[in-house]
C-alpha cells in the first residue's frame, strides 16, 4: 500500500495505490498553504480508502523541481511519516515526470499522446521548470531536462512541442502548443502510479526514475544568510 504525496506545483495532495490501481486521491489547489493542507489531505485519503497509517507499507514523494517552501513541506512530511511508522526511506519522483505520466494515462480526458511532449510549470521569476519527453507505449520517457529558465529562452524545437503544465498558460507567446484540457498541476494519483511502474521495472525510465528524497531545486534560493559582522 503506497502513499504518494506531492507539493511541487500549485496543488497539495495525497494518493494511495495498492499495486493494481489508485484506491483514493485527495487534491487541494493553493499555492501558499502547503504546510496547512498536506497533513489533512493525508488523513482524508486514508479515511477515503478506509485505512490507517498502519496499513501503509511505502511512501513516495514528488521532489520537484518546484518553489522552495512548498517543495520542502512535501519532502519533509514524507520523511517524517516513514520514520514514524518505521517504513523504508521514502523514494522521490521527479514531479515533471508525473505530469507527463498523466498524459500517458489519458490526463483524465481525451488527450492524444503526442510523439513529443513539453512539461512546463511555474518557476516564478518569469521562468518555467521544464522537461522534454518522448511518448512510448509503456510511458513518457524523459529526453531533456529538468531545467529552469525563461520560456522564451528554450530551444525553438522545444517551445513548439505540445505542452502541459501551467507554463503554457503563463507564457502563450513562447509556448504555443498548450494541449487543450491538459493537466496543469501534478496529480498525486498519477505520481503514485508512476512510482509503482518504476519500482516494478515496467517503465522506460525505470533504471533512473526513482530518486532520493531530496528536493530538485535547480537554482539557488533568494534568501541567504548575511555574513557575521
Amino acid at each position: 500500500m503506497l502513499l504518494a504525496i506531492d507539493t511541487a506545483t500549485g496543488t497539495v495532495g495525497a494518493a494511495l495505490h495498492d499495486g493494481d490501481g489508485v484506491r483514493a486521491e485527495v487534491v487541494r489547489h493553493d499555492v501558499r498553504r502547503h504546510g496547512e493542507l498536506l497533513a489533512p489531505a493525508v488523513s482524508e485519503v486514508l479515511d477515503a480508502a478506509g485505512l490507517g497509517m498502519r496499513d501503509v507499507t511505502a511512501v513516495v514523494c514528488g521532489v520537484g523541481p518546484g518553489p522552495f517552501t512548498g517543495l520542502r513541506v512535501g519532502v519533509v512530511t514524507a520523511l517524517v511519516l516513514a520514520l514514524g511508522r518505521d517504513l523504508p526511506t521514502p523514494q522521490g519522483v521527479c514531479s515533471l515526470d508525473a505530469l507527463a505520466h498523466a498524459v500517458h494515462l489519458g490526463g483524465g480526458g481525451d488527450i492524444p499522446a503526442p510523439d513529443g511532449l513539453l512539461v512546463a510549470t511555474d518557476a516564478r521569476r518569469r521562468e518555467v521548470y521544464w522537461a522534454r519527453y518522448e511518448m512510448t507505449p509503456t510511458g513518457a520517457r524523459r529526453v531533456g531536462g529538468p531545467g529552469v529558465g525563461p520560456a522564451s529562452g528554450l530551444p525553438e524545437e522545444v517551445r513548439l512541442l505540445p505542452a502541459v503544465g501551467r507554463g503554457g498558460l503563463l507564457y502563450p507567446e513562447s509556448l504555443t502548443g498548450q494541449l487543450e484540457d491538459a493537466p496543469l498541476d501534478v496529480s498525486p494519483g498519477a505520481l503514485a502510479d508512476l512510482a509503482v511502474r518504476l519500482r516494478a521495472g515496467t517503465h522506460p525510465d525505470s533504471a533512473t526514475g526513482l530518486l532520493p528524497p531530496e528536493p530538485l531545486y535547480l537554482r539557488r534560493p533568494d534568501a541567504v544568510e548575511t555574513r557575521a559582522r
